[in-house]
């Protein structure tokens, strides 16, 4: 068993609880052990940034700053695979800003976000983001972007079943997931922010994707890096050792995790592109 059953998680954002990691045989991952049954609470705080377009604080303007810049990559991305406009649902949307981009450059996108304060930023913004997936008769969407939201759905096989109803045979879902095989994860161990536990029930590598949906009826077609999430990410981690130097710090520890995913191929955070067999 890997040294990761070892480390004892802190929930740095709301209650200060302790959690461990169990090993998933099935999904080839790990696990948050326990999974509180009420998860919905620990994301009731304020400084939640996902939920919220704040940017009160250096590291909230940091989000937001990344968040733009992913926004036109991220897109670009889709539309590469797809290989045209077409219908799009994004999979815990937030405030919507992935969507509103995609509607604005001729998509029909949608979001599903089931945080309402989260929906109701969005609405404000004129897009269109429901509580929760709309299974129709028909699989309706060339693609389904899951930014950064595998990790915390507690029923995969149900979810994944549910997307696998509205996505088109043929169809693209694009995910982006924390790698626990990292170098800033090993570096910063128990401290490394993308553990997010117990938000982060799931903690994924490239092998953990290829267990989860492969039987599903899916082919990993493409593994991307997703850059700043590296610099976001280890500069988290410095805060939680309380790092005065923690911006600095993380800087420097992001660049060498890129530059060791750069020859590892085991970077930060991968975009995951994967396509539905036909039939």
């Amino acid at each position: 068993m890997s040294e990761l059953n070892t480390l004892t998680l802190t929930d740095h954002l709301v209650s200060g609880e302790e959690f461990g990691l169990l090993w998933n045989a099935d999904y080839q991952c790990y696990q948050t052990n326990p999974i509180p049954e009420n998860l919905q609470k620990y994301y009731e705080s304020g400084d939640y940034i996902s939920h919220s377009d704040s940017s009160d604080t250096a590291m909230a303007r940091m989000y937001q700053r990344a968040k733009r810049v992913n926004l036109n990559h991220k897109l670009k991305l889709v539309k590469r695979f797809c290989g045209h406009e077409g219908a799009l649902m994004d999979i815990g949307a937030g405030t919507g800003d992935f969507v509103k981009h995609a509607q604005d450059r001729g998509w029909e996108a949608y979001g599903v976000e089931p945080n309402e304060a989260a929906r109701e930023r969005a609405h404000k913004k004129g897009v269109a983001v429901y509580s929760h997936i709309a299974v129709q008769q028909a699989a309706v969407y060339d693609a389904i972007t899951l930014w950064h939201v595998l990790e915390h759905l507690p029923d995969l096989d149900t979810e994944i079943r549910t997307i696998s109803k509205t996505l088109k045979p043929g169809g693209w879902l694009i995910l982006a997931v924390p790698n626990y095989k990292s170098l800033d994860a090993k570096y910063y161990k128990s401290d490394w922010a993308a553990y997010d536990v117990p938000r982060h029930v799931w903690h994924f590598s490239r092998d953990s994707i290829k267990a989860l949906f492969e039987p599903k009826g899916y082919e990993l077609r493409a593994v991307k890096p997703l850059w700043l999430d590296a610099f976001y990410i280890s500069w988290l981690s410095e805060t939680y050792r309380k790092n005065r130097l923690a911006p600095l710090s993380g800087a420097f520890m992001g660049a060498a995790s890129n530059l060791y995913g750069i020859f590892s191929r085991e970077f930060s955070s991968h975009v995951y592109c994967l396509q539905k067999k036909a039939g």
